[in-house]
């Protein structure tokens, strides 16, 4: 499910935490939200969760779909329908997903598991 950019559901956010931004805890929303800042706790939502360039997450992500287009997202990630990571992100941790979309150039360490959404992925030890 690589978007392209002229159909990309991201340009319809709702929230956006930008760069310079801080966040600590427990994250909730509905609807599109883009992380270009330090997010560190927990991420919960139905809607669609887009890491961004200079963002730095360390965080257990449970949301429907996951679009990773840059920076660095370390922990335990759940999505329900896809994930997507693209050439200048890196992930460190495990992720689970009925899709999962890598593309080339993109970092990723630790394990990917695509299956039903019901299943939780693994943590990595860490």
């Amino acid at each position: 499910m690589v978007t392209d950019e002229a159909d990309d559901p991201v340009l319809e956010l709702d929230t956006l935490l930008g760069r310079g931004t801080h966040f600590e805890g427990k994250l909730t929303f509905d609807g599109h939200t883009r992380l270009d800042g330090t997010v560190r706790g927990e991420v919960f939502s139905n809607g669609v969760l887009v890491i961004g360039d200079g963002a730095d997450v360390d965080a257990t992500v449970d949301v429907r779909v996951l679009i990773v287009r840059g920076g660095v997202l370390r922990g335990t990630i759940r999505a329900r329908e896809s994930i997507e990571v693209y050439a200048s992100a890196r992930v460190y941790g495990s992720l689970a997903a009925p899709e999962v979309v890598i593309e080339k150039g993109a970092v990723i360490e630790g394990s990917v598991r695509m299956g039903p959404a019901d299943e939780a992925p693994r943590g990595t030890g860490d």
